[in-house]
């Protein structure tokens, strides 16, 4: 089968864009709330396969860099992940 420069240039830029297909969500990126930090990525898509997340969960943390990195929270994985600080509200008025 012959591949011509135009489908073959395609297939290479397909491949070199699967590297940014990460997709975070404030409802995806809270299934690993209470995941067991720190973490591997093998242990993270473990974390996420056993308790039920979507696969889309499960998609992202297949596509982290495997350096053998250890995760300490979601804020490593996903840098825009709100924290507590984010919401502007005086919790000693409540």
């Amino acid at each position: 089968m012959f591949l011509t420069v135009n489908t073959y240039i395609c297939v290479k830029l397909q491949s070199k864009l699967k590297l940014f297909n990460m997709f975070w969500t404030l409802e995806l990126a809270s299934h690993l709330e209470d995941a067991p930090w720190p973490a591997t990525k093998d242990e993270l898509i473990d974390y996420a396969i056993r308790s039920g997340a979507p696969l889309e969960v499960v998609e992202n943390l297949q596509e982290l860099d495997d350096e053998g990195e250890v995760y300490e929270g979601v804020e490593d994985i996903w840098p825009d992940y709100p924290t507590q600080e984010d919401f502007f509200f005086n919790e000693d008025e409540y």
